[in-house]
């Protein structure tokens, strides 16, 4: 089988993230990780399945090493995607025509998966012989809360981690933060023929956010990193209220910030509590990814020819990073392809992500381990 037929066999399998609306009965990674452990074990692997959520495993497979203790290298894509709601095309049905493959997950990350499956089957027998020790992870739940990676990188320590994701073949060394704030104000209901009896929700949420644009937004345009550019904020949703004729007694809101390596935000909130003292707030994202790219695995992996790039999403690598492992995100196709609703990858970037992750494998064969300082 081909890295295109390999591709559109995982297409073919629902593994949509069951968070929020996904738009299909057929939600949960399990199907999909039990197809790639047994692509794995053919390909010659030590297999498991490791249970994250209910139904919802991650797929860990370490190819035989000629000698223990060398350092490891993970290739981890996710085997979750976003939800098929408007999509118009068929989403599971793993066409290929025109000289592209169309469904759900062909770009992000089902292809990227395909050509690191279809690379680590090809080089075979000689992974044992590498200095490295070959590890490969399908990730459950990195659309929404990214459950698999931060259960992997409590089990297991890796020395370079790889996440795949589309990105053209360059190698994403930097990318922005997430992090979200769910703000929630508290009034007292009336009859707002007399709203001076009562305290209105909206308003307190109102000054909550003219306080983010006022004070919050300027600080952050002055702020800037060299690959990624400014943090950004956006006040994403807002609802309160019940009825037209009533003083509202309670409001919601959300809002998105991505955020730099090494920047600060818990002021952020501290201020938002000094301009409204009762607001709720709760906090949720990832962090941000920075790995060097002086690593040497980086600079083996231009010289078969990736570029180095930063990126406004973020993905798994970071929760790897967090923990002091250096992570990168990598592999063939567009992100202006993912999530769209006619999503697709072209063979031809298939067949390069292919192509290439075979190429890093045999470059390492005379790499010296030392280099990471093992």
């Amino acid at each position: 089988m081909n890295v295109t037929g390999i591709a559109s066999e995982l297409v073919r399998i629902p593994s949509v993230n069951p968070d929020g609306d996904p738009g299909t009965p057929h939600t949960g990674e399990a199907a999909c990780a039990e197809w790639v452990a047994g692509f794995l074990s053919h390909a010659g692997a030590e297999v498991e399945l490791r249970e994250v959520l209910p139904g919802r495993p991650n797929i860990v497979a370490r190819f035989p090493s000629g000698r223990a203790g060398k350092p490891r290298i993970l290739f981890a894509p996710h085997t979750d995607t976003v939800s098929v709601t408007g999509m118009t095309i068929e989403p599971f049905g793993g066409e290929v025509r025109d000289g592209r493959l169309y469904g759900r997950g062909a770009t992000d990350t089902k292809g990227p998966m395909a050509a690191m499956l279809w690379a680590l089957r090809e080089a075979g027998p000689q992974i044992s012989a590498l200095p490295y020790e070959i590890w490969f992870a399908g990730l459950a739940g990195e659309e929404a809360g990214q459950h698999g990676a931060r259960a992997l990188a409590a089990q297991e320590t890796f020395d370079f981690v790889i996440a795949g994701e589309p990105t053209g073949l360059d190698v994403v060394h930097a990318h922005k933060g997430s992090a979200w704030l769910s703000l929630r104000t508290a009034g007292v209901a009336v009859h707002a023929s007399k709203p001076e009896c009562g305290e209105n929700a909206i308003y307190k949420m109102c000054a909550a956010i003219e306080c983010l644009r006022r004070e919050v937004m300027p600080v952050f345009e002055t702020l800037g990193d060299p690959v990624l550019g400014r943090p950004t904020l956006s006040v994403g949703t807002i609802a309160g209220g019940s009825k037209t004729n009533i003083v509202p007694d309670s409001c919601e809101a959300s809002v998105d910030m991505r955020t730099l390596p090494g920047q600060d935000i818990a002021w952020v909130a501290e201020l938002l509590r000094t301009r409204v003292p009762d607001i709720g707030i709760s906090l949720s994202g990832s962090a941000p990814l920075f790995t060097d790219p002086a690593h040497p695995l980086i600079r083996r992996l231009q010289s078969c020819g990736a570029g180095l790039a930063g990126a406004p999403w973020f993905c798994d690598a970071a929760i790897f990073a967090e923990r002091g492992c250096p992570a990168i995100a990598l592999g063939p196709g567009s992100i202006a392809q993912a999530h769209t609703r006619d999503e697709f990858i072209s063979v031809a970037d298939l067949e390069a992500g292919a192509g290439f992750f075979l190429q890093f494998l045999d470059s390492l064969k005379p790499c010296q381990p030392e280099a990471l300082g093992k």
